[in-house]
C-alpha cells in the first residue's frame, strides 16, 4: 500500500485533526483523545483497483475513509463475485476483524482512486477501551451491520429480481453513494449484479424498461435514479416491475 504522501508533519497532523474531526465515528471525541488519534492515524492514498485488505488476511488494521469509495468483496472459486458493500467517506472499515482478532471475512478493494486513514490494532484497541462513547459508536455501528445484512438476506430471500434491484438502487441512493446530490449513482450494471445476485444482461434489461419509465437514466458508468417514488413502491409491494 502506498505510503503517506502528506508532506510536512506539522501540516499533515493540522489535516487530520480537521479530517477526524469532521468523521461522523470519532467526531465526538474530546481533544486530547482526538489529539492522540491523530498520532495513531496513517494516511495512505490507494489507487483504483488496488487491494486493500484480502480475505484471510490478519484483521491488523482499521480503515477511515477520507475519500473515494472501497468496495467489500466475496468471491468463489469458480469465479463469481458479490460485492457485500460499498463504503464511502465518513465510512469505516475493518473493525470486524480488528475487534475480535480473527481473520478478514472479505476482500477490500479501491472501488475509485482513495484517500484513507488506517489505524493499528495495536493501538487501537487499548485506545477504545478508555473511550467508552467511542466503544458505543462502534457497539451501535456493528448493529447496524447486522440489521443491514438481515435485510439483505431478507431481500434475497422474499423479493423478487426487480424489488431486489429497486432496493439496491434506494439503499445505494440513501447512503449517499452519489454524485453532489443528483441521484447520479457511479456504479457500472456488472456491480449492481454482483451486489443483487443477477446477472448482468437481467440488470440491463430490467434498468431499461425503467428508463423508459423514466424512473431512471443510463449513463456510462453510472445510474441516475429519477423516481425514488416508484422505485419505493416496486421495491415494498414486491410486484414485477417489467
Amino acid at each position: 500500500m502506498p505510503q503517506d504522501k502528506t508532506g510536512d508533519p506539522r501540516q499533515s497532523s493540522g489535516n487530520k485533526l480537521l479530517v477526524l474531526r469532521k468523521h461522523p465515528i470519532f467526531a465526538d471525541l474530546e481533544p486530547d483523545a482526538l489529539d492522540q488519534l491523530c498520532r495513531y492515524a496513517k494516511h495512505t492514498t490507494v489507487k483504483r483497483g488496488a487491494t486493500i485488505a484480502a480475505k484471510g488476511d490478519p484483521g491488523n488494521n482499521l480503515f477511515a475513509v477520507i475519500t473515494g469509495t472501497v468496495k467489500i468483496s466475496s468471491s468463489s472459486p469458480d469465479g463469481r463475485n458479490a460485492i457485500l458493500n460499498l463504503i464511502g467517506p465518513g465510512e469505516i472499515f475493518g473493525e470486524i476483524a480488528v475487534l475480535d482478532g480473527a481473520p478478514r471475512s472479505a476482500d477490500a478493494t479501491a472501488n475509485t482512486n482513495c484517500e484513507l486513514y488506517i489505524i493499528d490494532r495495536r493501538d487501537f484497541l487499548p485506545f477504545v477501551k478508555s473511550q467508552p462513547a467511542l466503544a458505543m459508536k462502534f457497539i451501535e455501528l456493528l448493529c447496524a451491520r447486522l440489521r443491514w445484512t438481515s435485510q439483505q438476506v431478507e431481500q434475497v430471500i422474499l423479493q423478487n429480481l426487480p424489488g431486489r434491484l429497486a432496493s439496491a438502487l434506494l439503499g445505494l441512493t440513501e447512503e449517499r453513494k452519489f454524485d453532489s446530490g443528483s441521484g447520479t449513482l457511479a456504479i457500472t450494471q456488472q456491480e449492481i449484479s454482483e451486489m443483487v445476485g443477477m446477472t448482468r444482461e437481467s440488470i440491463n434489461k430490467q434498468l431499461r424498461a425503467w428508463a423508459g419509465r423514466n424512473w431512471v437514466r443510463l449513463e456510462h458508468g453510472a445510474i441516475v435514479v429519477l423516481d425514488t417514488d416508484a422505485l419505493r413502491e416496486l421495491a415494498e409491494s414486491g410486484l414485477d416491475g417489467e
